[in-house]
C-alpha cells in the first residue's frame, strides 16, 4: 500500500480498492493505512490525508518539512555559488544541477509542498530549461505537463499563440501551445528554470487565459536581480545575482520560498 500511494500522489484511493487488492477486511487496511501515515509524517515522507464518507478514501500528498526544506536548499546555494557558472552576459548555467534525478526531485517536493489542498490540472513550462523541473513537479502532482514554445510544428496540429513583451530586452516574441495540449478551464501551475524580469511567464499566464484557465501559481528554480520586474506573485527556491558592483561574480541567497510555502521568512 505504501508504495502504490507513493508511485500514485494526490489519486484519492478507497479503502474498498486496497481491501479487494490485498484480500484483506477493511479495519485491517485501516491500522495499516495508520502505520503508513503515522511513518510517512515521521520521516518526512509526505501526508497521508483521509476523505471521509461513501466516495471517500485516502491520498498521499508530497510534502517537506522545513528543516529538510533549508538543508537542500543550503546545498544547492552551496553549488550555484561557483564562480564557474556565471556565463558572458550574467547568466548562469544550471543545466548540470537540473539534469540530476535527486535534484530535481527534492525541487518538485519542495515546490508541490505549497500546494497541499489546492486542485491543479497541469504543470506548464517553456520550452527547453524549464522542462525537467517542470516535468519533476508534475511528477509529485499527479498531471500532466505542457511545453510552451516559441514556434509552431506540423507535429502539434492547430495552435493557440500569442505576443508577449521581454522584460529585459523589450522586445515582442511569440509563445505557442497545441490546441490539444491543454484542456479549457484548467487549472494551471507554471514552472520555469529562471527568471528575471518575468516576460516569458507572464505570456504564459496570457497563454493559460486564451484556453480560459486560471493560474494557481508559479514557481521557479532561481530569480536574479531585475531593473524591471514584471510580476510579483511567484515562488522561488533560490535568488541570484551576477555582474555585481563589488566585483565578485555571482551572489545566491535563498529564495522567497519559506515564506511562500511555509509562511515564515527563514525555514526553521
Amino acid at each position: 500500500m505504501g508504495r502504490y500511494l507513493l508511485e500514485n500522489p494526490r489519486e484519492l484511493v478507497s479503502l474498498s480498492f486496497f481491501s479487494d487488492r490485498y484480500q484483506s477486511a477493511k479495519s485491517s487496511i485501516s491500522e495499516d493505512l495508520a502505520i503508513i501515515k503515522r511513518t510517512y509524517e515521521e520521516r518526512g515522507t509526505g501526508l497521508i490525508k483521509t476523505v471521509p464518507g461513501a466516495a471517500g478514501g485516502v491520498r498521499f500528498v508530497p510534502y517537506m518539512e522545513p528543516a529538510e526544506a533549508q538543508e537542500f536548499i543550503a546545498e544547492i546555494q552551496t553549488l550555484v555559488s561557483d564562480d564557474d557558472r556565471v556565463l558572458p552576459g550574467g547568466y548562469v548555467y544550471l543545466s548540470d544541477l537540473l539534469g540530476s534525478p535527486r535534484i530535481l526531485r527534492q525541487a518538485g517536493r519542495l515546490i508541490t509542498s505549497q500546494y497541499l489542498d489546492t486542485p491543479i490540472d497541469a504543470v506548464m513550462t517553456a520550452a527547453t530549461k524549464g522542462v525537467p523541473l517542470a516535468q519533476a513537479v508534475a511528477n509529485q502532482l499527479n498531471v500532466p505537463f505542457v511545453i510552451v514554445r516559441d514556434d509552431a510544428k506540423v507535429t502539434e496540429g492547430p495552435m493557440v499563440s500569442v505576443n508577449y513583451l521581454t522584460g529585459s530586452s523589450k522586445r515582442v516574441e511569440k509563445m505557442a501551445l497545441s490546441r490539444r495540449s491543454l484542456k479549457p478551464g484548467s487549472r494551471v501551475l507554471i514552472v520555469d528554470d529562471f527568471m528575471k524580469a518575468g516576460g516569458t511567464i507572464q505570456g504564459m499566464q496570457t497563454l493559460v487565459r486564451e484556453f480560459e484557465g486560471t493560474v494557481v501559481g508559479t514557481a521557479v528554480f532561481a530569480e536574479g536581480r531585475s531593473t524591471v520586474r514584471l510580476l510579483d506573485d511567484f515562488t522561488a527556491l533560490l535568488h541570484v545575482e551576477t555582474n555585481l558592483d563589488s566585483g565578485q561574480p555571482i551572489l545566491v541567497q535563498p529564495g522567497n520560498y519559506a515564506e511562500e510555502i511555509y509562511g515564515q521568512g527563514e525555514a526553521q
